[in-house]
């Protein structure tokens, strides 16, 4: 190119020129910070580049008003309905007080450096679980998809539960409530009770019948159940009015979702802890059975409740934590919500077993007063002798030890015919061994524990309030896993893509609130989750410590921290962490193929619960729900390992400004002959000459796009003048 400059003036004369002096006045003219900034551009492969280093990360992007909302929000989000309804079946089931050691071994062991591991990479990074992901590795930006596909599904079925939390709540406004008693039928000639009820029980037939109204099978629709399809509209509608603004909005409500679960669960306990039977029931809990402990099924069984019990792999702990200051303490984070998180649990099981407890009791009055009676009966016919019965035992005001005290001197003595008299041992034990878990435990055993309370609409009041309020904390985490990342990545109003998404999560949420709705829920609960979840948090293990670096990354604590995070992180997220998730993942594999898929169907003329298998099209169902959940992770690996998508915005770099300086975006550097700067630090760029510095816009580019900061991050690249020398520019 000729070196006369009038000449390159007359070749430049149809290019749109503009010198970095109308760049800059397109910026606050009084931002004296902002005119000390420099150019920093690096070679898009150098990863060690930190859009965050120096400065915040993006201006205006929302933050906790405080550091209590910022833990009331994780805390909401891990403790949920879960803590109430599954951690006291399994260490009922597993061991009783013994499932507590497996429990917090594993706990320390993948729960604390998991938990502690989200956090941080979202801390840092300060994005949803796609960008951080996608940042980390292009190649494994699916990661952060599969998360938000395994949320999405999570939430069509878990804010049905809220919807039948809210039935309930609604319908506890009364004296006596509803499924205190079995309903009357009349006909022409008589009054009499309902079969389906008088064969099970007054809470079973309401549940059954009066909230779900349930059909025979899985392919029986019947049509929606108007009742549970309000409700689920004023879930979702709840849902959305929480999550429009954000963490601006959502943030506020749990200082009330997170803290008043805690309030029920305390009255609930002191409540309990005077009933009649209550201290049976938390011994029944805390009695070790220690040969249990052993068993590798309770192992598997710990380690996925740790899993799920502190919300690993759906992204809203990434969410939340992305809106913290670069130097929170989130290590303190980690541990405070995982150990607040693990009393929550204790404290829930001491109040199932005290009021299961009381409710035992009264089942084995009631036990004791019906087969007194039998004796009696059986005494006047002349089939047990009276010499058999102790002279101080009165039938009227019988005990249960005097009871059983008759009951072993009969079967010693009738030993042959004993099983013909009909009598029953009616032990406490027999009856708390009946392990119940779901809902089964909150719509059924508690329920009808809860109609032998004095003042017992109040107490159902505040318990299905309580079940809403843990339902709540756990969906706003859920939907900020959804909403944060695609907010981050596709620059959409958060307000529009909230109401969308809440819009089309009711209407697919339809199929639950048939009447055969409760299969489905049982078959998303344990198809669409677990499985993907776990390929998701190992494929997390793996990018951080493998991908990223585990050195490096702990150099990240280091400095976000401000002191060294303890080394035995180091080696959890190395070696131990994954190798113990990989088991548990084939655990999960051999379980599921051992265990025939299928639900348990409720059948209205036997009044029980019958085991049926998925018919074809459900099988094809539970598969598609794992299929789509992980199929996320190889289509983006595929995408990017392939080049099918061209994500440069130029030829050389696409630069934002930040408090002062302008910090690179990584763009494709591939092919750019510019080597007076391609891949040098700043300092070694040549200051700009703001008289001879010539930039020509990008080909397609606008004038000026808007970061999601909502500053300006405008795309520009020199002009392609291979020839000019260094002088000139």
């Amino acid at each position: 190119m000729p070196k006369n400059s009038k000449v390159v003036k007359r070749e430049l004369d149809d290019e749109v020129i503009e010198s970095v002096k109308d760049l800059l006045s397109n910026e606050d003219s009084s931002d004296d910070a902002f005119k000390k900034s420099e150019l920093m551009v690096d070679d898009q492969e150098e990863k060690d580049v930190d859009v965050e280093e120096g400065s915040d990360v993006e201006d205006e992007r929302p933050a906790w008003n405080s550091k209590l909302q910022y833990i009331l929000a994780q805390v909401g989000f891990s403790v949920g309905l879960g803590n109430v309804w599954r951690f006291p079946y399994l260490c009922q089931k597993n061991g009783g007080g013994a499932y507590l050691v497996p429990y917090l071994v594993l706990l320390l062991i993948i729960g604390i450096p998991l938990f502690f591991l989200e956090l941080a990479v979202g801390q840092r990074i300060r994005r949803g679980s796609i960008g951080v992901w996608n940042y980390i590795s292009p190649k494994l930006g699916g990661i952060g998809f599969a998360s938000c596909v395994v949320c999405f599904f999570v939430a069509l079925y878990y804010n049905v539960i809220i919807g039948w939390s809210l039935f309930y709540f609604s319908q506890s406004f009364q004296h006596p409530l509803p499924w205190d008693q079995c309903p009357l039928v009349k006909n022409t000639s008589h009054t009499f009770v309902e079969p389906e009820c008088e064969k099970s029980s007054a809470t079973t037939y309401y549940w059954y019948r009066e909230a779900l109204n349930i059909s025979g099978s899985l392919s029986e629709s019947g049509g929606l159940n108007w009742k549970m399809t309000v409700c689920l509209l004023a879930a979702w509608v709840m849902v959305c009015l929480a999550m429009i603004k954000g963490i601006q909005s959502s943030g506020k409500i749990m200082y009330f979702s997170s803290l008043f679960p805690y309030v029920v669960l305390l009255c609930f306990l002191i409540r309990g802890l005077l009933l009649n039977g209550a201290v049976d029931g938390i011994r029944h809990m805390f009695t070790p059975k220690l040969e249990i402990m052993l068993e590798p099924k309770v192992w598997r069984e710990a380690a996925t409740q740790v899993f799920f019990a502190l919300g690993l792999g759906f992204g809203g702990v990434i969410a939340f934590s992305s809106y913290n200051k670069r130097d929170n303490n989130c290590h303190f984070d980690a541990v405070l919500v995982s150990f607040i998180n693990f009393f929550t649990s204790v404290l829930a099981t001491l109040v199932v077993f005290a009021v299961l407890g009381f409710k035992a009791n009264i089942i084995n009055e009631k036990c004791v007063i019906q087969n007194s009676e039998k004796i009696l009966k059986l005494l006047k016919i002349g089939n047990l002798s009276q010499d058999m019965i102790p002279h101080h035992i009165n039938f009227s005001s019988i005990t249960a030890e005097d009871y059983n005290l008759v009951y072993d001197i009969i079967r010693k003595v009738k030993e042959e015919e004993f099983g013909s008299l009909g009598l029953k041992s009616c032990q406490i034990e027999d009856e708390l061994n009946k392990a119940v878990q779901g809902t089964g435990l909150a719509f059924i055993a508690f329920t009808e524990a809860m109609t032998h309370f004095p003042a017992s609409p109040f107490w159902s009041v505040m318990f299905f309030l309580m079940l809403v309020n843990l339902g709540l904390g756990s969906m706003f985490g859920t939907i900020e896993g959804i909403i944060t990342p695609i907010v981050d990545t596709f620059k959409v109003r958060k307000e529009i893509l909230t109401v969308i998404c809440c819009s089309v999560a009711f209407f697919i949420g339809l199929i639950f609130v048939q009447r055969s709705g409760n299969y489905f829920v049982t078959m998303f609960d344990d198809y669409s989750a677990t499985l993907p979840l776990l390929i998701v948090v190992i494929l997390e293990n793996i990018a951080v410590t493998r991908i990223y670096g585990i050195d490096k990354f702990m150099e990240d604590l280091k400095d976000m921290l401000g002191f060294s995070p303890s080394q035995y992180y180091y080696y959890m997220w190395k070696y131990v962490s994954p190798l113990v998730l990989l088991c548990l993942l084939v655990a999960s594999i051999v379980q599921m193929g051992l265990s025939p898929p299928g639900y348990n169907a409720w059948i209205e003329y036997t009044a029980t619960e019958e085991f049926h298998s998925y018919p074809t099209w459900g099988m094809i169902v539970c598969i598609s729900l794992m299929v789509l959940a992980i199929l996320p992770v190889p289509i983006v690996f595929m995408v990017r390992r392939c080049n099918l998508i061209d994500d440069s915005s130029g030829s050389l770099a696409s630069v934002s400004y930040k408090r002062g300086r302008i910090i690179k975006e990584p763009v494709n550097l591939e092919g750019d002959n510019t080597s007076l700067i391609h891949g040098k630090s700043p300092s070694e760029v040549p200051s700009p000459n703001f008289g001879k510095n010539i930039y020509r816009k990008q080909t397609g580019s606008p004038t000026l796009d808007t970061a999601p900061n909502g500053r300006y991050g405008i795309g520009y690249l020199m002009a392609d003048m291979p020839d000019m020398p260094e002088s000139d520019l």
